[in-house]
């Protein structure tokens, strides 16, 4: 019997169905325009650009402007690419259009459906954004369709990392920008730390479409981008507590593998206690529980989590002496990403590598808060279904499932379970041989490269040629990508399964024909495409016989998205092939999310060795371990998202007040409501409400008055007179203090003084807001811990980080006001003196880039130098003065003394 749910869809359709239906006139409208369009000569169609844009600056809805807009653009993306937007990716971009993820089918075309979306939109001349996941495709994708927007007489620019400036403000200045959601998050933050407008890359957030938009907006939106400067060397203590970790036995700690924590046990917590005394890390009689153990207590924890939650090869590889992260969803290299609160510097100490030092956050935001600054945002994937709550509650997106233009012939088997890993890598194994022997493509996917490595020697045992694809071959991504699809190609994939490159069977023409043109570049290039597309339509036709691409997946994801992504690199565009899964009790999803039940139920069934349970059962089963982990990892954005929320808010007051400053010409006013807010403060504070004279405390406001408004007035005598109040004394301090900012206006001249009071306001505030992050850190590190005493830690973290703020407001009025009093013209000397400083600051700051963590720890130290401390004797210490192991060298060298004399002392 069919319930009320199911007897509406039949009757009224899904809501997706709903949406697909509305869309349908609109793509009729813009067929319809097709012949008028194709009689346009080139020029017409740039023409027609520039009267859609003046029709868009006129007020008229882009709504109305879309069938138009949409069939100017299919004509050309025809006449520059040879590519016919097909009906279902005109659909595709209109849903794009109006705010939502559009999630089509691998191989589907979601780059040739932005453009249409983006074209659009760009004609409102605030500019778009179009963002991927990785350099080679933005570079790609920019390059490929800046020709369709060139014909439309449209600007395109795409962003790399460690551009230009110049090159950088030029690109965000076009019509249409891609760029990663790394640099456009990074140039956002950095944009907020410039200090004239005319340096900004980012004038608007008009609209942006996310390719890939589940790994950018959910599996990437648990981690913050923080720029970051660097604070203290404390190497030495990772190195220290590092040697502690392998002298830890099983009973003296517990792991939790679902949330990557560890505790001490009792034994445990006695033992470190042992150890840390013997290497001086903590004092005689102290505990742990110590409120001055807190800080070694934490870097203990962080290195047992690194020796015993973070694998090589999986977590992380070591290149080049560097300790770099590897996308647990995409496989792919995190250069430049460091994990936080020493965790790095305690992977680094495990594997014998220099530990760089911790950072101090300069300025951070989520992803989540980035991309709603967007007026509107849409994005592309082939996957999001699963996430459509997530999409709707954070960032407002709905998900519509766009059809196929050629129905899908894939074949899906159920999952095969087998009691061990060795049994069902076995398996794998010989389905793949079976596969390649008749000349089938196949891709195997795996979680880790260890994984990856594991099965490449075994494939290597039975003789079967094949190409490894992880993060270790990530520059050679696309081109093994390209030819996974080729007769009897065996690829073995880490999680990304070539993400933004389809897979083609018989392989990539473009590819082909690329490299064939490379190797020789006289060469014609019609020539060469028709023997290359002759060919590959021969090899084409041998693999559709051998059944399209098998896929063969060695373990199911936490996500079952990451799951439907590698299946989805087969059955492209209504070609045939087939995908599997094989799993074991051992496999991590299994294990660490309860397989118990299921051993029972094998063990019932006397499951023989070698043998594997295969039943739409099991797969539902999976799939419910799936939601439970997916449904859990939401719940962790939500709550990092509320806390995030807080700071947010302060974000964007400070961000404003910053751009209100650079957009100002003259902060005279702002400074001086700042001075006369610090008198008032100063008078409440030391001649307080309905008090009498004789209470007030005169030396101590006369001591505040001279230090924060820096003028030297009788204050002391002016509270002894007769008849005197908190209001007469307000008015002579004002007099004072303006009198006194008109002498140095003077001095300075008008001009400069407002320069002056410009950069002065904006380096407080950065100054102030580095600290005000850093207390929010720690702020947020202990407030969880409320929770045992029955307070909502998000309600204490509310109000503690707003009265926080508040106070940072107060000392930045305080602190501008002292520094703006304090300021005075230098003479000649005193400028040559402190470019000299400057100099000197820059070449130590050099040498202790370049130099010392380079150095061989034979180098001699340095001779001394003409800056050397006076009667200093290299062979003598006792002449060297006491300096700090961070401290410069006293030799003049310019080096920190422990990597100079002090590594002789």
């Amino acid at each position: 019997m069919l319930g009320l749910g199911n007897i509406a869809k039949k009757v009224f359709g899904s809501p997706n169905d709903r949406k697909i239906k509305s869309a349908r006139p609109l793509v009729e409208q813009v067929n319809a325009l097709e012949p008028e369009f194709e009689k346009l000569s080139d020029e017409g169609i740039k023409d027609k650009t520039e009267e859609f844009a003046k029709r868009a600056l006129e007020g008229e809805d882009l709504d109305k402007l879309l069938p138009e807009a949409f069939a100017n653009c299919r004509e050309a993306a025809r006449r520059t690419l040879g590519l016919r937007a097909f009906d279902t990716q005109l659909m595709g971009a209109i849903f794009l259009h109006q705010g939502n993820v559009a999630e089509q089918k691998t191989g589907e075309g979601k780059t040739l459906t932005a453009t249409f979306a983006a074209y659009l939109n760009a004609l409102t001349g605030k500019g778009v954004h179009v963002v991927t996941v990785n350099e080679y495709l933005v570079k790609r994708d920019a390059e490929w369709m800046g020709k369709v927007f060139a014909s439309l007489g449209l600007t395109t620019g795409y962003i790399y990392p460690n551009m230009a400036d110049d090159e950088k403000r030029a690109a965000y200045a076009c019509d249409i920008t891609y760029a990663t959601n790394n640099e456009l998050g990074f140039d956002y933050l950095r944009d907020n730390m410039k200090s004239e407008l005319s340096q900004i890359f980012q004038k608007y957030h008009n609209f942006a479409i996310v390719d890939e938009v589940d790994s950018i907006l959910i599996d990437e939106a648990r981690t913050p981008l923080i720029i970051s400067g660097p604070s203290e060397d404390r190497s030495e203590l990772y190195v220290t507590i590092d040697a502690v970790i392998p002298s830890l036995l099983p009973e003296h700690y517990e792991l939790d593998e679902k949330t990557r924590n560890v505790t001490f046990t009792d034994d445990g917590v006695e033992f470190l206690e042992d150890q840390l005394r013997a290497r001086d890390l903590i004092g005689e009689g102290m505990t742990l529980y110590d409120p001055e153990s807190t800080s070694i207590v934490h870097h203990v924890n962080q290195g047992l989590r690194a020796h015993k939650l973070f694998e090589r090869d999986k977590d992380y590889i070591v290149r080049d002496g560097d300790v770099v992260l590897i996308d647990e969803f995409t496989g792919r290299m995190m250069a430049g990403r460091r994990l936080s609160d020493g965790l790095h510097q305690a992977i680094e100490a495990k594997e014998g590598v220099d530990i760089k030092p911790e950072n101090i956050t300069l300025a951070s935001v989520t992803f989540q808060n980035y991309f709603r600054l967007y007026d509107k945002l849409a994005g592309m994937t082939g996957t999001a279904m699963t996430e459509a709550e997530e999409f709707a509650q954070i960032y407002g997106l709905g998900v519509v499932e766009v059809p196929t233009n050629v129905p899908v012939a894939r074949l899906d088997e159920d999952d095969a379970v087998f009691r061990t890993a060795a049994e069902k890598y076995a398996e794998l194994v010989e389905k793949t041989k079976e596969a390649h022997a008749k000349g089938q493509p196949c891709l195997i996917g795996t979680t880790s490269i260890e994984k990856s490595e594991m099965l490449s020697k075994m494939l290597d045992a039975e003789n079967i040629p094949h190409n490894v694809l992880n993060a270790r071959q990530h520059e050679q991504e696309a081109q093994i990508v390209g030819d996974a699809g080729k007769f009897g190609a065996v690829t073995i994939a880490t999680n990304m399964a070539g993400r933004g490159t389809d897979i083609q069977l018989g392989g990539n023409v473009e590819m082909k024909v690329q490299d064939a043109l490379a190797e020789n570049p006289d060469a014609d290039p019609v020539a060469i495409r028709e023997r290359i597309e002759a060919e590959h339509a021969e090899e084409k036709k041998k693999v559709l016989e051998a059944g399209g691409l098998y896929v063969l997946a060695s373990e199911r994801h936490e996500s079952r998205r990451i799951d439907n992504q590698l299946r989805g690199r087969s059955g492209r565009q209504g070609d045939p092939g087939r995908s599997s899964f094989f799993l074991s009790l051992e496999d991590d999803l299994m294990r660490i999310f309860g397989s118990e039940r299921l051993e029972k139920v094998l063990t019932t069934l006397g499951l023989k060795e070698g043998e594997a349970i295969i039943h739409p059962w099991v797969n539902k089963s999976l799939e419910r371990a799936q939601a439970k982990v997916e449904g859990r990892n939401f719940d962790i954005r939500k709550q990092l998202l509320k806390f995030d929320d807080v700071m947010n808010e302060q974000r964007k007051v400070i961000f404003g007040q910053r751009r209100d400053i650079m957009e100002a010409t003259d902060l005279q006013e702002i400074a001086q409501d700042m001075r006369h807010q610090v008198i008032d403060d100063l008078i409440d504070q030391y001649m307080p409400a309905k008090t009498y004279a004789d209470q007030w405390d005169t030396q101590g406001f006369y001591a505040a008055v001279l230090e924060q408004l820096g003028v030297d007035v009788p204050v002391i005598d002016w509270c002894e007179e007769d008849g005197v109040d908190d209001e007469v004394i307000r008015e002579r301090l004002v007099e004072a203090t303006e009198k006194l900012m008109a002498e140095k206006t003077e001095a300075f001249g008008p001009e400069n003084m407002r320069n002056i009071e410009k950069q002065l306001l904006l380096q407080t505030i950065d100054a102030k807001w580095r600290e005000h992050l850093l207390t929010l850190e720690h702020l947020r590190s202990v407030v969880g811990f409320r929770g045992y005493a029955q307070r909502d830690p998000l309600n204490e973290y509310k109000n503690e980080s707003f009265q926080l703020f508040e106070g940072m407001l107060d000392s930045l009025r305080s602190d501008v006001t002292q520094k703006l009093s304090r300021i005075k013209p230098m003479t000649e000397e005193e400028q040559q003196a402190m470019v000299q400083q400057m100099l000197a600051q820059q070449r130590a700051a050099q040498q202790v880039a370049e130099g010392a963590a380079a150095a061989p720890k034979t180098q001699a130290p340095a001779a001394p130098t003409e800056n050397a401390i006076a009667g200093f004797d290299e062979s003598d210490p006792g002449t060297w003065g006491n300096p700090g192991r961070n401290d410069t060298c006293p030799c003049g060298s310019g080096d920190k003394f422990k990597h100079c004399h002090g590594r002789l002392a």
